[in-house]
């Protein structure tokens, strides 16, 4: 289940910046809404599943019709030759693919014994399959295509029968006084200074996290890197790598030094990516995709733990819906409008004789808005104390 719940995503959306500008001639703003259209998804999804899965259907039937529907849509999407067609069929497969992230946690940690002991295993099966999908987009040479996107559909249809044949995992009856993400409950978590300070920098560190996942595939192949999608594979190994390595590092620097060296390695990645080149300087191309496992696993899967150990039993599920709404939804959406609008500001010579884009100034201002995070965080994040290891609850997406 996690290996093609994470395939799926992993095949279309890494290389859709390089063949909406390369195939369909979109433009970068037109690229950064096209991507943007998970974060959209990211932000209806808690009130989707709320609705659903808590209430009506059971979750292994509401994610094989998600899936099935979500295949017809790719399928659909590919075919679009107009930017307003495309979008408004790649935004209702967001609608319908994005939920499928929090079901799926649910559903496996809904049939183990221990959940926390459990769960990293089975979960990086999805990291696994994010990684194949990349391997074969960028082996068979598609990345300029639409076929990732016929892949994806294939798979999602895949997946979508697949899912009728999980262990049943009927809804449970909603607990009293719980009301969601939007509750009264909810603000007064956010309502501690460190807290208030953490979904902040989270929100804000998502924008120029953004310029990353739109953009990375197409600045790779525009400056000759051949193979691009495959290795940028290299940055979900590393994540596997740092992901064994997190306990190390968080018994000795702790929640906070881990989320500035979090935003650090953003800015460092960056700035690798401004003077690296194809030739002589790829070692720096290099540095900045194999950073993807600080830069991911120190903030994100750090962040999961420190809001899980500050919220109560009864509040965990709706913080963790708080920060998947700051991040993956609002963080992301800002990230991508304002990604297309700096990469069409910045169009100019990519290769000798070419016409790309001027990626020098992009990722400066990439690092420069990442830095101007790293600084405030750094200055106004408090650690009250040095909270112990435990593994995180639930994956996301990488």
């Amino acid at each position: 289940m996690m290996f093609l719940q994470y395939f799926i995503w992993g095949a279309w959306y890494v290389t859709l910046g390089t063949w909406l500008e390369r195939g369909l001639h979109f433009s970068g703003q037109e690229i950064g809404l096209a991507a943007g259209t998970t974060a959209i998804g990211a932000m209806a999804s808690p009130f989707l599943v709320g609705l659903f899965a808590d209430r009506w259907v059971a979750t292994q039937r509401l994610i094989g019709a998600l899936h099935l529907v979500g295949a017809a849509l790719l399928f659909l999407a590919a075919r679009q030759p107009t930017f307003a067609r495309f979008y408004g069929a790649i935004l209702l497969y967001a609608l319908c693919y994005m939920p499928t992230l929090s079901l799926t946690n649910s559903l496996a940690m809904r049939q183990m014994q221990s959940p926390q002991h459990e769960f990293g295993a089975i979960r990086v099966l999805g990291t696994v399959g994010w990684i194949a999908a990349g391997l074969i987009v960028g082996g068979l040479g598609l990345e300029a295509t639409e076929a990732p996107m016929n892949i994806a559909a294939a798979m999602s249809a895949l997946m979508g029968i697949y899912s009728f044949t999980l262990p049943d995992t009927p809804p449970l009856a909603c607990v009293p006084g719980e009301r969601g993400v939007l509750s009264i409950e909810a603000l007064k978590f956010l309502g501690t200074r460190s807290m208030a300070v953490f979904a902040t920098a989270s929100f804000l560190i998502c924008i120029p996290l953004q310029f990353y996942y739109a953009f990375t595939n197409l600045f790779l192949n525009e400056v000759g890197i051949a193979n691009a999608a495959g290795k940028m594979t290299g940055g979900q190994m590393s994540e596997l790598m740092f992901m064994v390595l997190l306990p190390w590092f968080y018994a000795r620097l702790g929640v906070k030094y881990m989320l500035v060296l979090a935003m650090l390695a953003w800015v460092t990645r960056y700035l690798l990516f401004a003077y690296g080149n194809g030739g002589p300087l790829m070692w720096m191309l290099w540095g900045g995709i194999l950073l993807h496992g600080v830069c991911y696993d120190f903030f994100f899967v750090t962040g999961q733990i420190f809001v899980d150990q500050k919220a109560s039993a009864s509040q965990r599920a709706t913080a963790q819906g708080i920060i998947t709404l700051i991040t993956y939804g609002m963080g992301m959406f800002v990230g991508s409008w304002l990604s297309g609008r700096v990469v069409e500001a910045y169009i100019g010579p990519s290769l000798p004789g070419a016409i790309g884009h001027d990626w020098k100034h992009i990722w400066f201002y990439a690092a420069g808005c990442a830095a101007l995070v790293l600084v405030g965080f750094l200055f106004t994040f408090k650690e009250s104390e040095r909270a112990s290891w435990n593994a995180p609850r639930a994956g996301a997406p990488s």
